[in-house]
């Protein structure tokens, strides 16, 4: 059985974000090969991806190594987003399908029933996938890849505090759709503005200024997933 290599990749750079891999470790071929059952090879073109996507470095005598993103390019992220999830908003008003309002409107609901409730791990996951599904209504693959990369980027160098009021947060996620169900851009541009601004307010940077190097490495908790895999 061969691994894809985007399974390898997905499993590695999730492992990243979760913090299996400290900053500036050493990712060798051998060890991650190991560690996921599959060959060198699907490794060695997971970790030129994740090259490309700043996950990783090379450095001379080193190899591949997580990076070591500095606090210039972590606000420049959050700064990205702030411009690019309003504009992904505007294009899925336009051209979303009736199952990503189908999608968008169940977890709108189940949002607000959590929010009553004070539910706020439930909230969390609800409001990635809320954002995940509504960059992939905007019809624009390229866009759609790059808003997943923003949100992988933030979630490994950021945490986020709850929303102070979650209902309030949930009632702006329920305006967004409802100008995407009717067509307006525009008001979903604005809307989303808002909400990303002040969810920006609640985000913590996991590394002030550190640029420390452990070497340890945690237990995965994230597998190559080759249950779905061809023989």
């Amino acid at each position: 059985m061969r691994i894809p290599a985007h399974s390898v990749c997905t499993a590695i750079r999730d492992d990243i974000v979760a913090g299996v891999y400290e900053r500036g470790s050493r990712l060798t071929e051998e060890l991650l090969a190991r560690r996921y059952g599959v060959s060198r090879v699907p490794v060695r073109e997971a970790l030129r991806t994740l090259e490309a996507e700043g996950f990783v470095v090379t450095r001379r005598h080193a190899g591949a190594c997580v990076a070591e993103p500095t606090e210039q390019e972590a606000a420049d992220l959050l700064e990205m987003r702030m411009l690019l999830e309003p504009l992904g908003a505007a294009r899925a008003a336009q051209r979303r399908t009736e199952a990503h309002l189908k999608v968008l409107r169940g977890l709108v609901r189940l949002g607000q029933e959590r929010a009553r409730r004070g539910n706020s791990e439930d909230l969390r996951s609800l409001g990635g996938w809320f954002h995940e599904t509504l960059a992939q209504a905007c019809g624009s693959p390229a866009l759609t890849s790059t808003l997943a990369q923003l949100r992988h980027k933030i979630t490994w160098m950021y945490a986020v505090d709850a929303p102070a009021d979650p209902v309030e947060s949930w009632a702006e996620h329920g305006g967004i759709v409802d100008a995407v169900a009717r067509g307006d851009g525009e008001r979903a541009r604005a809307i989303t503005a808002l909400h990303t601004e002040r969810s920006t307010a609640a985000h913590r940077l996991r590394f002030p200024g550190g640029t420390d190097r452990p070497d340890r490495v945690r237990t995965s908790q994230h597998p190559v997933n080759t249950s779905a895999l061809r023989l």
